[in-house]
C-alpha cells in the first residue's frame, strides 16, 4: 500500500518535469482552410481578379481593384493581409513562400481538410485516414496530450466552422470542448455574449448547409471562450477561404482572408493587453491544404490530382521566437511537423502510440 501511494504521489511530478523552461505559457493554433501560400506572399492573383468566371459581375471587377490592388507584389499582400505584413513580419516568423525556395508540404498522400488537420495535429500523416466524412479519429492528437497532463486540464478548446472537427478531434474521447459548426458554445453556464452567440448562430444565413457555419461565429464565440475562460491552449479553425474558393467568388474568397487577418490582429492585440497572456503566448497560424496554379481554373479545387494542392505556408510569433520575418531560406518543411512543433513551443515532448515527425527546429533557431 506505501507503495501505492508513492507512486501515485510521484505520478503527475514525472508529467510536470516533463515540461522544459520556456517563455511560452499558453498556444493559439489558427488554421484556415485552403487559403493559397500565392495569396499569402503575393495578393491578389491578377489573372484571377480579371477572370470573369470568378466575378460577381462588374462591381465585384471595380471592388477587387479597389480594395487589393497595388502595382507590386509587396504592396497587394500588405492590402490583403496588413497584420502579417506589419506586425508578424516584424515581430515572428512567416514560412512557404516557394519563389523563395522556402517550400512547406503536406506529407499525406490526399491533398484535402480531414488528412491536413489529421496530419497537423497528430504529427502522423496516416494514409488511411482518406476522407473527409472518416470515422472519429482513432489517433490521440497533440490537443488531446495537452489536455491529459495536469498543467493543462481543462485549459484545452477548439472552436471550428466544420462539423467535421467534432470527428477530427474525437471530442468525445479527447475530453476538451470543440465547439464545430452550430454546435452552441458556453456548456452548462453560458454567459450573456455566448446566449446571443448562440441564438444568432441558430437564426443565421446557412449558405454552406448545416456542415459549416460562417467564421464569425466561430471567432467571435472563441474570443469569449478566450476572454472568460482563459484557456492555455487555444484551437480556432476559420473556413471560409475554402466555401468561397470551390464557390470560385474570387472578391468572396479574398474578403474572408482580409477579415481572418483583421481577427487574428484582435486576438494579438487582446492577447497583448492581457496579463495572463501578454509575453506569454505563441500563434501558429497555417492552413489544411494549397490550390491548384499552374492551371488557374484550377485555384478552385484541391485533391492529389490537383498540382499545387499539396503546397502550405506557415506563419509563427511570441516570446523566445526570434523576429525573422520573411524567412527567405532555402529548406523543405513539412505539415506533419507541426503536432511537435506545438508541443515544443510550450516545453513538452508529444508522445503517443503512432510516429510522430519531428518540431520544426529552425522557429528557434
Amino acid at each position: 500500500m506505501k507503495k501505492m501511494i508513492i507512486l501515485l504521489f510521484l505520478a503527475p511530478a514525472y508529467l510536470i518535469a516533463q515540461q522544459k523552461a520556456t517563455d511560452i505559457k499558453n498556444v493559439i493554433v489558427i488554421t484556415t482552410d485552403g487559403l493559397r501560400w500565392q495569396e499569402v506572399f503575393k495578393g491578389m492573383d491578377t489573372a484571377l481578379a480579371n477572370d470573369g468566371r470568378f466575378n460577381q459581375g462588374r462591381r465585384d471587377s471595380i471592388e477587387i481593384y479597389e480594395n487589393y490592388w497595388s502595382e507590386d507584389p509587396s504592396g497587394r499582400r500588405k492590402k490583403l493581409m496588413p497584420f502579417f505584413w506589419n506586425t508578424i513580419a516584424a515581430k515572428g516568423q512567416l514560412y512557404g513562400n516557394r519563389e523563395k525556395n522556402n517550400k512547406v508540404n503536406v506529407a499525406n498522400p490526399h491533398w484535402f481538410s480531414y488528412p491536413g488537420y489529421n496530419e497537423i495535429f497528430t504529427g502522423y500523416p496516416d494514409p488511411a485516414v482518406n476522407s473527409n466524412e472518416y470515422q472519429a479519429n482513432p489517433h490521440v492528437t497533440v490537443l488531446e496530450y495537452i489536455n491529459n497532463l495536469p498543467a493543462f486540464k481543462g485549459k484545452v478548446a477548439a472552436f471550428g466552422a466544420w462539423g467535421a472537427f467534432n470527428r477530427i478531434l474525437n471530442e468525445e474521447r479527447a475530453g476538451f470542448p470543440v465547439i464545430a459548426a452550430f454546435d452552441t458554445t458556453g456548456g452548462k453556464n453560458p454567459t450573456t455574449k455566448e446566449l446571443l452567440i448562440n441564438a444568432m448562430l441558430k437564426d443565421s444565413y446557412k449558405p454552406f448547409g448545416y456542415g459549416e457555419c460562417l467564421d464569425v461565429f466561430t471567432h467571435y464565440g472563441a474570443m469569449e471562450h478566450l476572454e472568460t475562460r482563459k484557456p492555455k491552449v487555444l484551437y480556432i479553425a476559420y473556413g471560409e477561404t475554402d466555401e468561397w474558393a470551390h464557390a470560385g467568388r474570387y472578391k468572396d474568397y479574398l474578403d474572408a482572408a482580409k477579415n481572418l487577418d483583421k481577427w487574428i490582429s484582435d486576438i494579438w492585440n487582446y492577447v497583448q493587453r492581457t496579463p495572463a497572456y501578454k509575453d506569454k503566448t505563441a500563434l501558429l497560424i497555417t492552413c489544411d491544404h494549397g490550390r491548384g496554379d499552374s492551371k488557374k481554373e484550377q485555384w478552385t479545387s484541391h485533391g492529389s490530382r490537383i498540382a499545387g494542392a499539396d503546397e502550405i505556408w506557415f506563419a509563427v510569433m511570441g516570446p523566445g521566437i526570434p523576429a525573422k520575418g520573411e524567412v527567405s531560406k532555402d529548406m523543405q518543411l513539412y505539415q506533419k511537423q507541426f503536432a511537435q512543433t506545438i508541443a515544443s513551443l510550450l516545453g513538452l515532448t508529444y508522445k503517443t502510440e503512432h510516429p510522430i515527425a519531428d518540431a520544426i527546429k529552425e522557429i528557434k533557431n
